[in-house]
């Protein structure tokens, strides 16, 4: 699931550095999109072997998250899923930004983050009921203006949108992704989402 259509446009060359941050963000909008299905949670011990190692935040996060994925079946892993992110009436981790930042769902948030996915030139998708303030979404996002902005105007539409719609919740999802009971797979993706927006917020501070 994603909320949001990107342009098709062609992809400039990209630094090792962007490469690695839009594919980290490819990997958190598809661990939130929907249940990770088998094929993926296999990619994420190899993600980890690149990415993964016991002198960083991020680099421990990976480790964490590889040993999640290999102690859970996509079964399990499904039924996890829909009774933490899908249950009816307030599920018990909100997946969107209006919630954390407006204390509601759908409200100014979604009106202000709409008006930039307008200026940018993306839409919603067809079909799509999610609302664009989805963390899948947003890290759809974030992808398209890396893959398609590496130069200075770019960088600077990167900080705007993440400034806005992503860094006033990034941290209050980690700690609600933290506290959720008997989780076996998603409290251990709070230490990566944790880590990896701590590192954009440091990075585009000093842009």
């Amino acid at each position: 699931m994603s909320a949001v259509m990107e342009r098709v446009v062609a992809a400039p060359v990209l630094s090792e550095e962007d490469q690695a941050r839009a594919e980290h963000y490819a990997v958190l909008s598809r661990l939130f999109a929907s249940p990770p299905d088998a094929a993926f949670l296999s990619k994420l011990p190899a993600l980890a072997a690149t990415w993964g190692n016991s002198s960083s935040d991020l680099g421990r996060a990976w480790l964490m998250l590889a040993d999640a994925a290999r102690e859970i079946s996509a079964e399990q892993l499904e039924e996890e899923y829909t009774r933490i992110f899908l249950t009816i009436g307030r599920p018990e981790v909100m997946l969107f930004g209006s919630f954390y930042i407006a204390g509601f769902l759908m409200e100014e948030p979604v009106v202000e983050l709409r008006a930039d996915l307008a200026e940018l030139g993306l839409g919603r998708r067809l079909g799509i009921t999610e609302s664009e303030d989805h963390i899948a979404a947003l890290s759809d996002v974030m992808r398209h203006l890396i893959v398609t902005g590496p130069d200075a105007s770019g960088l600077a539409r990167q900080k705007a949108f993440f400034e806005g719609h992503l860094a006033p919740w990034t941290e209050a999802l980690a700690e609600a992704l933290e506290a959720a009971a008997d989780s076996r797979f998603y409290s251990r993706t709070a230490m990566l989402v944790r880590a990896f927006f701590a590192i954009e917020r440091l990075a585009f501070d000093m842009v």
